[in-house]
Formats: structure tokens, sequence, C-alpha cells
């Protein structure tokens, strides 16, 4: 008797094993599946609404990556990254701020692309009645908004511009800095300021803003939004992953539906 049931409780000891051995495998698989890796991208300010879609199509095709924006003046997150920021990619919207990454090591030449480019606009209230329709009419206007010439690209190009046009000192003591091209439109949109220099690209995205004036080609640097993957990226797989999908033909029509231009 002692023997049959020290069989029965071997036996019951067993399926008790057995039955609980394949449960925990699906359990780890499950969380296999649910670890994401996260990107952290830091991009120009004026790449906001673009980049926000094609993060909706990539993260469709991508399940297990999640897109995390750094939006800003190229100045400063070029800044940030030379001084130790975790970041994976960086768009830039001047070549200057990425060669200065290039040069230090952070980024390596072919792991960057010129992705595409803009146009620089003279915006004013659309509700304005200063009569500013040219850059020349500049003089009229109270307050001019601009983004830091140091730090971002659109108020370094705003700079070039003015002094080619010969206007930079009639105006130089009505200009409000702003940190990014978005705030330079905020201040225009709100009425803060009589115009704003901004990409063609905001322009487009504003309902309460009028594009009094294009920039010429000649008054400033070309307008080259260069791309590339950080070289000590914790995630260097899913980060090419998003490089290479910036290229695509989905992701190039998004960015020129929002006004960006083609540089091929």
């Amino acid at each position: 008797m002692k023997k049959l049931s020290l069989l029965l409780s071997s036996i019951l000891l067993l399926l008790i094993v057995s039955g609980c051995s394949p449960k925990e495998e699906p359990n780890n698989k499950a969380e296999t599946l649910k670890q994401k890796v996260e990107l952290t991208v830091s991009a120009a300010a004026s790449l906001q609404d673009a980049l926000n879609d094609i993060k909706t199509d990539f993260e469709k095709k991508y399940a297990n990556v999640k897109i995390n924006y750094n939006f800003g003046g190229s100045g400063a997150l070029q800044q940030q990254i030379s001084q130790g920021a975790p970041v994976d990619l960086f768009l830039s919207a001047a070549e200057d701020k990425f060669e200065h990454l290039v040069k230090d090591g952070l980024i390596e030449k072919e792991s960057g692309t010129n992705l595409v480019g803009n146009e620089l606009v003279l915006v004013v209230p659309k509700n304005s009645n200063k009569e500013i329709q040219t850059f020349e009419d500049l003089p009229k206007a109270d307050k001019i908004a601009v983004g830091i010439p140091e730090s971002v690209p659109a108020g370094q190009y705003a700079k070039e511009t003015l002094k080619q046009m010969h206007i930079w000192n009639a105006v130089d003591k009505k200009l409000v800095f702003a940190k990014d091209v978005r705030q330079v439109l905020t201040y225009v949109e709100t009425n803060n300021v009589d115009a704003g220099v901004v990409y063609k690209t905001d322009a487009l995205s504003s309902q309460k803003v009028r594009i009094a004036a294009i920039a010429g080609d000649k008054t400033h640097a070309p307008i080259i939004y260069p791309a590339g993957v950080i070289k000590d990226s914790a995630h260097p797989k899913e980060a090419q992953q998003f490089f290479k999908f910036l290229q695509s033909k989905e992701s190039l029509k998004t960015l020129e539906k929002y006004g960006f231009k083609g540089l091929h």
C-alpha cells in the first residue's frame, strides 16, 4: 500500500511539474514581445509636422520601435549632442551644425545624407494693415521676429538676407529674437510682431499668417537639411532602419507635402 501511495505521489508530482513548465515559456515570449526599442531623434523645429506623420508610418511598419522626438533650434540641438545627450539621430536645418558633429567624430560622414531643402519667406499677420509686401518694406515695421542667428539656422539665413539686401542696419534695433523658427511663427500669429522671417514650410502650416515675400536664393546660403545616425547610438540597428525610412519615397513624399523641396 505504501509503495502504491509513493508511486501515485510521484506521478502526481510529475504531472504538476510538467503542467507548470509549458506555461512559463509563453510568458517569457510575451515579455520579449512587449519590449520596445525607443529611439531619440533630435530634429529642427521646422520639421515637426512632417516628422510626426513619418513617425506614424514608421511605427506601423516597425511595431517594436518607438520614436521620441526632441525638436528645437539646430544649434541648440547640436550643442546638446556635443555635450553627450543620448541621441540616436540628428536632423539639422543647416549643414554647418551637422558638419560640426562630423568633425567632432560624433557622426560618421557615410552615416549622413542631405535629405531635403527649403525656402525662406517673410510673413505678416493675416489681418495686418502695415502694408509690408516686400523685405524692403521692413523698416515700416515696429517689431520683426527672427530666430537667434547663432543657434537658429532660419535666423542665420534671415540675417544673411537682410544684410545682402542692405536692410539689416535699418531694422536691427526692431528685431525680436526667438529660440526656434516655430516661436517666430507664433509671435507673428499672435500679432506680437508686425512681421517675421521663417521657412516656407512653417508659413504653409499656419492659417493666421500670410506670405508677403520669398527671399531670393542668392540672398542666403542654400537651405539644406542633413540627417544622420549618431555614432554612439544605443540602438544602431533600429537607428539605421529609421534613417533609411526617412529616405524612402513614402517619407520624401510626406516631406514634399509639407512644402520641403526635393534635392534630386
